[in-house]
């Protein structure tokens, strides 16, 4: 939500080690808690440890194992899956004090799954069926404010623990789904009336921020006070009277010049605070001075009104939960640093998709912090041809959550609401309900559906190498030299609004280099079945930075976004990451050579993959560039073959955000051999940009 305690509200933090337990029945609250568990984690890190904690055949992986003959259809199951466990709830147990009184107390559990009830000395406080929200329960009335106070959550310990018509999240490729309360804990003591949210929109052309503050008075009697909105650096303020009602709830919307105010940036991510105040109530809510839009008649985003191109990765955190290296590193700051700030700006990156499940709300802090540009996805996955029973009315619930827990975070641009689906309830009852609520009017991304609003994009999962798991498919890399980078049918069709490709590749490798599930017949094919793992990571990252020069350099697409940074590796994994080491963060060193160049913001590609030529061949080469940057650059361009052979080298010049092709006439060495075909792009002051190309020379 982006607030932070202060003066008036008192936030208590209930993180740390809880005692957890487990059962069969939903009311059978254990006698005994016999093992340790770190909140915020999950249940899987309970010490002494649980047997088959996360065994769970989810219903999109059982329609899966089907398809693939690898189970009957009889398996087929229109409930959320078949728990493999002995349990069906954990129950976690902490005790806490408070020192100071106040009319109200509020506990707020950040994120749990899957579903979440709380008692509060011994009085049940409510339940939320929220996997991906916070969940709030006002606990007034049990605690005991000179005491010691003992607090009780229960959680589903798998997602058939929920109500069929409540999102547990959908993923066709997870093979485990472990329960948790995986983000923070905190009890809020503060007066009334009580701040329920405050949302922080900019207003870029009227130099303002409007600050829209939700509040409720659930006391007996009238609630007459001052709500001002403060913001210290550029001196805007603003206040109005408000009178509640015993019950009421309302919202107020306010403008707070902001003067002077530079704006967010992923360059120069700059970030304020506003202070609101109201009765025995105050709050900091911290945010930056950005809009973000894509326009369908460029197709294009726009940051502050000017171009920009969105270069980057996925993260599907709730596919490493599963890791056997995952351990409690989500929730190690350092560890999140390095992840989402020291890499992405060694690899060029302002972008990163949070796929297919939630990450904790430090990693959207620093994300903000960092300058990254979010597209925000909400955990379903399930296709064009089966949506579950879920209640429209209960997803506009959670969905709304969702949104208000995020949307003061300037690095959210993107509200994402499924993965690769088309779904009539969310194209026409849930997104139409939801979209008015951000004062920001982020765009929406609707998987495979085609754009509800204007302005919309849609994304497209261009997976080349994929037609070679099929005995008949075939693609091969020298097809791009006639290929221009348009977007699929997989994305949204038929539509021409701005399209980005989050997803490519299918080229996954476990970390010891071995092929994923998916992967096995693709490596079969293009290296046979005894190649070893420095041969597939070679491959890999060779022909994924070609990917990458390729589908920027065409300039079809608003967003170029790799799949995938980080997810799981382990044997029967279907997708992988780039890890050499994920506890330490250290990178697989052929992905780290070759896409380093691939997304620099000025980008080139050597339109050329024939793997042979013949010596001395007399060839011209379009070399094609892009700037993804607001500002006109003028340099080399160079184009050799490395080990031997003739170079040519002219003076280019790129306008702002520009594209050209070059074309650049070489002789093949008159030596045969291994060679390199080298483009190289050379700025004074600045690194190179450097595209390569693998040649054989024949007679």
């Amino acid at each position: 939500m982006g607030a932070w305690g202060a003066v008036g509200r008192v936030t208590v933090s209930l993180n740390g080690d809880w005692r957890i337990a487990d059962s069969v029945g939903a009311m059978e609250m254990p006698a005994a808690y016999d093992r340790v568990v770190p909140v915020p984690g999950l249940a899987n890190l309970a010490v002494p440890p649980f047997a088959k904690v996360d065994m769970f055949d989810g219903r999109e992986w059982i329609q899966s194992a089907v398809r693939d003959k690898k189970l009957p259809e009889s398996a087929l199951v229109q409930t959320a899956g078949v728990s493999l466990q002995a349990r069906n709830y954990f129950w976690y147990r902490r005790s806490f004090r408070v020192t100071e009184k106040k009319p109200l107390a509020m506990l707020r559990i950040a994120k749990a799954q899957f579903g979440t009830a709380v008692w509060l000395n011994g009085q049940k406080m409510g339940e939320h069926l929220g996997c991906f929200s916070a969940g709030f329960f006002d606990v007034t009335g049990a605690v005991k404010w000179d005491a010691e106070n003992e607090l009780v959550v229960r959680i589903g310990a798998h997602p058939a623990a929920l109500p069929v018509w409540a999102p547990a999240g959908t993923d066709f490729e997870k093979n485990k789904w472990t329960a948790g309360i995986y983000d923070n804990v905190s009890l809020i003591l503060t007066g009334l009336p009580y701040m329920e949210s405050v949302q922080v929109a900019p207003r870029l052309a009227a130099g303002a921020a409007e600050v829209e503050t939700a509040l409720w008075n659930p006391g007996a009697t009238v609630v007459r006070a001052r709500l001002s909105q403060a913001q210290k650096e550029t001196g805007g303020a603003a206040g109005v009277e408000v009178v509640l009602q015993p019950g009421e709830r309302k919202s107020v919307r306010q403008m707070v010049a902001m003067k002077g105010a530079k704006l967010w940036t992923p360059e120069a991510p700059n970030l304020y605070w506003v202070e609101t105040a109201v009765g025995g109530d105050t709050v900091r809510t911290r945010f930056g001075m950005r809009e973000f839009r894509f326009d369908t008649a460029t197709k294009r985003a726009y940051l502050n009104g000017q171009l920009y191109f969105l270069r980057g990765s996925n993260i599907t955190l709730h596919r490493f939960f599963e890791d056997p290296l995952c351990k409690r590193h989500p929730w190690e700051e350092a560890w999140v640093r390095k992840l989402l700030v020291d890499g992405p700006k060694k690899m060029h990156w302002n972008s990163f998709r949070f796929c297919i499940g939630p990450v904790p709300e430090m990693w959207f802090d620093i994300a903000d912090e960092a300058g990254l540009l979010i597209q925000n996805e909400f955990f379903i996955w399930n296709g064009r041809t089966y949506f579950p029973p879920y209640r429209g009315e209960e997803l506009i619930t959670q969905y709304t959550e969702w949104m208000r827990d995020h949307w003061n975070h300037p690095s959210v641009a993107i509200w994402d609401a499924t993965n690769e689906t088309d779904s009539a309830l969310l194209r026409e009852t849930v997104i139409p309900a939801v979209r008015k609520l951000d004062l920001s009017d982020r765009p929406w991304d609707n998987g495979y559906a085609v754009p509800m609003g204007p302005n919309d994009p849609v994304e497209d999962h261009p997976y080349l190498f994929s037609a070679l798991m099929r005995p008949e498919g075939k693609f091969e890399m020298t097809q791009l030299e006639g290929m221009t980078g348009a977007k699929t049918t997989n994305a949204g069709h038929p539509s021409g609004h701005a399209v980005i490709a989050n997803e490519y590749g299918w080229l996954w490798l476990n970390r010891d280099g071995s092929p994923t599930v998916l992967t096995e017949k693709v490596y079969e094919r293009l290296l046979g079945k005894d190649a070893t793992p420095a041969a597939r990571f070679e491959l890999y990252a060779y022909n994924l930075a070609g990917m990458t020069e390729f589908w920027r350099a065409h300039r079809n697409f608003a967003g170029v976004l790799h799949f995938t940074w980080l997810t799981c590796s382990y044997p029967g994994v279907k997708t992988s990451d780039h890890w050499k080491n994920v506890e330490t963060l250290e990178l697989e060193p052929q992905f780290a050579d070759w896409m380093v160049e691939a997304f620099r913001p000025l980008g080139v590609y050597i339109n050329f993959w024939q793997p042979r030529l013949q010596a001395g061949a007399k060839r011209t080469y379009a070399v094609m560039m892009v700037n993804d940057e607001g500002r006109a650059v003028e340099g080399k361009l160079r184009l050799e073959f490395v080990g031997g052979g003739a170079a040519a080298e002219i003076p280019f010049a790129m306008a702002a955000y520009g594209a050209h092709t070059y074309q650049l006439g070489v002789d093949a060495p008159a030596s045969v051999g291994q060679y390199i075909l080298r483009a190289t792009a050379q700025v004074a002051g600045r690194a190179s940009t450097v595209s390569r190309r693998k040649v054989e020379v024949t007679r």
